[in-house]
C-alpha cells in the first residue's frame, strides 16, 4: 500500500475532515523556499530557431528530419535580470530580464537513425511583482517555464525551427525556516508491490464451494 492506497491514517496527508485543529501536536521548524509573490504568463511563438550543440549521438547523416521536443524545466535561468522599484510603491518593482529554456530536440538522421540534441530558446520578461526590502538572506527572482511543439522543421547543420506553447512562472523566493503547525510525523506504510501473479486468482478461491445453512426442503431423503 502506500499514502494513497488502503486505509488512511492520521498522519497521513489528504483532505482535512472534521475539526482541523484535531491531532495538532507541535508546531515544527522547517527549512523551505518561501514564495513572496508569482505571475505565470501563457504564449504561443512560432518559427523559434534552436540550435543544436550537443547530438546523441555524435555526427548524425544530414539532413536531419524533426520528431520533437521537450522542455529541461529544472535548468530554466534568467539573464540579465533588472529589479526597478517603484518610488511611489513600497515592496512593488518591474521585474525584467531574458528567461533562457533549455530544449531537446529528437530527430531521426538521413538513415533512420533516431537521436537528440539539446539547445535554447529565450523570451523576454517585463512584469510587476512584489519584491521584499533587502534582508541579510536576499530575495531571488526565479522562473519556471515547460513547452510543448506544436511542429518542427530542420534548417540547415544542427539548427530547427520550431513552433511551441509556452508557460512560464517567475517567482520571489527566499530560502527560510519557517514556523509552522503539524501533525507530527507521516506514518510511511509497507510498499505494495506489483505482481502479474498468473495462480493467484486461482490461489484466492476457497477450498470448497460455500454450502447453505438449512438443506433445501425439496431434496428428498
Amino acid at each position: 500500500m502506500s499514502f494513497f492506497s488502503g486505509n488512511r491514517q492520521g498522519c497521513n496527508p489528504g483532505p482535512i475532515t472534521g475539526n482541523p485543529l484535531n491531532g495538532l501536536c507541535e508546531k515544527a521548524c522547517i527549512q523551505t523556499r518561501k514564495v513572496f509573490d508569482a505571475c505565470m504568463k501563457q504564449m504561443q511563438m512560432e518559427n523559434v530557431t534552436i540550435t543544436l550543440d550537443t547530438l546523441t549521438p555524435a555526427d548524425p547523416v544530414l539532413p536531419l528530419t524533426f520528431v520533437g521536443c521537450s522542455t529541461q524545466t529544472n535548468d530554466v535561468t534568467i539573464e540579465n535580470l533588472i529589479v526597478d522599484r517603484f518610488d511611489d510603491r513600497p515592496c512593488f518593482a518591474r521585474v525584467s530580464g531574458d528567461v533562457t529554456i533549455p530544449i531537446t530536440v529528437s530527430y531521426t538522421d538521413a538513415n533512420g537513425v533516431a537521436g537528440e540534441g539539446t539547445g535554447t530558446m529565450s523570451m523576454p520578461v517585463d512584469v510587476v511583482l512584489y519584491v521584499p526590502q533587502p534582508s541579510i538572506i536576499p530575495y531571488q527572482v526565479t522562473a519556471f517555464a515547460n513547452a510543448i511543439c506544436a511542429g518542427g522543421t530542420y534548417v540547415s547543420d544542427n539548427t530547427f525551427t520550431i513552433d511551441t506553447c509556452v508557460t512560464l512562472i517567475i517567482r520571489v523566493v527566499v530560502d527560510a525556516e519557517l514556523l509552522i503547525p503539524t501533525y507530527g510525523y507521516c506514518q510511511i506504510p509497507p510498499c505494495q508491490d506489483f505482481t502479474q501473479d498468473v495462480c493467484s486468482a486461482f490461489f484466492d478461491l476457497p477450498l470448497y464451494p460455500s454450502q447453505q445453512a438449512v438443506c433445501p426442503s425439496n431434496i428428498n431423503n
